[in-house]
């Protein structure tokens, strides 16, 4: 069936500039600040592996960059690694939007897989926002919401 997809979209507004959210979001040392000690391991070029990985070494989250257009657009091809029902589902995708927008960037994170009633997707649906929220605070306070 053409339409047996799951997918989850967050947009947030965050006083910054797309230089710096990119900073943020391609940093290794700066998302383990807001990402719960995770980081990702990659050389952020299209074609490249990457890895989500626990401050253990336990790998969360695996895929290939599919798309790089620096300071504005991620894509990734995406699975997670840790629990067998969530692997056996495979590769979803995610792109990261960056939009500046009068003094701010509208951040617009979209993860779809082309299965219906998505596990990944439930997971992924809880975990950006306490992610994001961690982001967004961050970068207009200095200071994390969630540990």
């Amino acid at each position: 069936m053409a339409d047996a997809k799951s997918s989850f979209v967050y947009v947030t507004y965050i006083r910054t500039t797309p230089e710096e959210l990119w900073a943020a979001l391609t940093t290794s040392e700066f998302m383990k600040k807001y990402w719960f000690g995770m980081n990702f391991e990659t050389d952020w070029k299209a074609g490249s592996p990457w890895k989500l990985i626990f401050p253990d070494g336990r790998i969360a989250d695996s895929g290939e960059i599919v798309e790089v257009d620096r300071p504005r657009r991620i894509v990734l091809k995406w699975r997670h690694e840790l629990r067998p029902e969530l692997a056996a589902e495979g590769y979803a995708r995610c792109s990261i939007e960056l939009d500046p927008q009068d003094g701010a960037v509208k951040l617009t994170i979209s993860h779809t897989i082309d299965r219906r009633d998505s596990k990944v997707i439930e997971a992924v649906s809880g975990g950006w926002p306490r992610i994001l929220s961690n982001l967004k605070s961050l970068l207009e306070t200095g200071q994390i919401v969630l540990r």
